[in-house]
């Protein structure tokens, strides 16, 4: 890219674009990556193993992570249009999309961008509360034994995590907050190593054997097993999610180099690390715990000391924290632009003061009184959801199913077609029979992640929460 081009056009107008300044490399899109990606869902990575069994688990686990990067790199190039590299800035998936598909592609994407956003959101709310939980209830059977009544009340942890949310959601956007996604990040890392080692050292006391079976575990009926089936293939399709803010962490990129290729790198970078994760956490699982592994790994009776399991724990809380962020902040960016432009005379809504903020870069920000308020909305309101179906492993497969077709393939391959105007012909086919394969799997993985809610919701305590 001319590098006057590159200035020119990092000049921007307006109270968004002042505060949106460039820095970011590839190493502070890797952080952002592995924040998002790597969350509840490495959790349930060897529920989901032993529902596939030794050969299917391994085989999904890698043929998502293969899909998704490959569809990755795709979406990065529709960062710019019409050239991935010297064309116009998208600063958001949907005006990705706008840019290179219909109107109403545009309306089907912003329904399934915003529903997956807020409903991560929604799923990285109850996954903290579970980890807060289990700390409370591992304290408890410390002190007092393992037959004491150690019953903890999920709801008032999870307002606590919701308070958080709501003051960090006043930072104005991403690249205020690149301080935190590193911290989640570096917390990712630490509780899937302590997750990991637990699982081997379990493995390792049992005799070393491989517990499971080639097959995958037994259900109760052969229509129990096709549902879990399903739903550990949502489960991984969630743990590979991050398609719907990938735009916007390119957003946060300086150029040159050109922003795609920075992205190309990150996404690589990112998604080969938590690959490399999620397998050896999967498997390690599965092989520690065999079929009884359950759906969340940190929950599991004997895992080890319990002071290391808690100290998991509390990393797993704290990357949840940052990473909760990086789903809210393009949820508040465009409910903010949708009020400005609704009321843009309104005092209310252009009323807006600065805040200092020692120790961290920019040293100031500017606070809005009504994006404060919308802000804590949002919050309130995901809380509400999170805890009137706080279903762990159903709610991930749901999400994996809904986000991962629309989001994670069908818009980056459409964009792909229409960017470098591919006609009919062998490459046409094979992207449109990947986006086929990839709808059935979504349409199958969202039937069964519904019917095991509304199982679940038969026999269920409003507001508490389940593992």
């Amino acid at each position: 890219m001319d590098k006057n081009v590159a200035a020119a056009d990092d000049i921007e107008m307006g109270e968004y674009e002042q505060e949106h300044e460039r820095k970011g490399t590839v190493w502070t899109a890797t952080a952002h990556i592995v924040t998002a990606v790597i969350g509840s869902g490495v959790l349930a990575l060897a529920w989901s193993v032993a529902q596939l069994g030794w050969v299917a688990g391994p085989l999904a686990l890698a043929g998502f992570a293969c899909v998704t990067y490959y569809t990755s790199t795709l979406l990065a190039n529709a960062y710019r249009a019409p050239h991935p590299a010297t064309g116009a800035r998208n600063r958001t998936y949907m005006d990705a999309v706008r840019s290179y598909l219909s109107p109403r592609e545009v309306f089907m994407c912003g329904i399934a961008q915003y529903v997956n956003l807020w409903g991560t959101m929604v799923g990285y709310t109850i996954t903290a509360t579970i980890s807060m939980v289990a700390i409370r209830q591992s304290d408890c059977f410390h002190r007092n034994g393992h037959a004491a009544h150690c019953d903890t009340s999920g709801t008032v942890l999870m307002l606590a995590f919701s308070i958080v949310q709501v003051v960090l959601s006043q930072f104005p956007g991403l690249e205020h907050i690149t301080w935190l996604s590193v911290v989640a990040a570096v917390m990712s890392f630490a509780y899937s190593f302590i997750g990991l080692g637990l699982s081997v050292g379990q493995w390792v006391s049992h005799g070393g054997g491989l517990g499971g079976r080639i097959q995958g575990a037994v259900a109760v009926s052969s229509t129990k097993k096709l549902w879990n089936v399903l739903l550990a293939l949502g489960n991984i399709a969630f743990a590979y999610t991050f398609a719907e803010v990938l735009i916007e962490i390119e957003d946060t990129l300086k150029s040159p180099p050109p922003e795609n290729k920075t992205m190309k790198k990150a996404a690589m970078y990112g998604i080969g690390a938590t690959t490399i994760f999620y397998i050896s956490v999967g498997c390690a699982g599965y092989a520690a715990f065999g079929s009884n592994a359950p759906g969340n790994i940190l929950t599991a009776a004997g895992l080890g000391p319990f002071w290391l399991v808690d100290i998991a724990n509390i990393c797993l809380i704290l990357h949840l924290i940052g990473a909760y962020q990086v789903y809210a902040q393009p949820i508040f960016a465009s409910v903010e632009k949708w009020v400005a432009s609704r009321w843009p005379e309104a005092k209310f809504i252009n009323s807006a003061y600065t805040v200092s903020i020692p120790f961290i870069e920019p040293a100031s920000v500017t606070v809005a009184p009504y994006k404060i308020v919308l802000r804590t909305v949002i919050v309130i309101a995901t809380t509400v959801v999170a805890m009137t179906i706080p279903f762990f492993n159903a709610v991930l497969g749901l999400l994996g199913a809904f986000s991962f077709w629309p989001l994670t393939v069908y818009f980056p391959i459409s964009m792909h077609i229409a960017q470098e105007k591919i006609t009919k012909g062998t490459k046409w086919y094979l992207l449109q029979g990947l986006s086929m394969v990839c709808l059935l799997i979504s349409v199958a993985v969202g039937i069964g992640s519904v019917t095991d809610i509304v199982d679940s919701l038969k026999v269920s305590t409003l507001f508490k929460t389940v593992s």
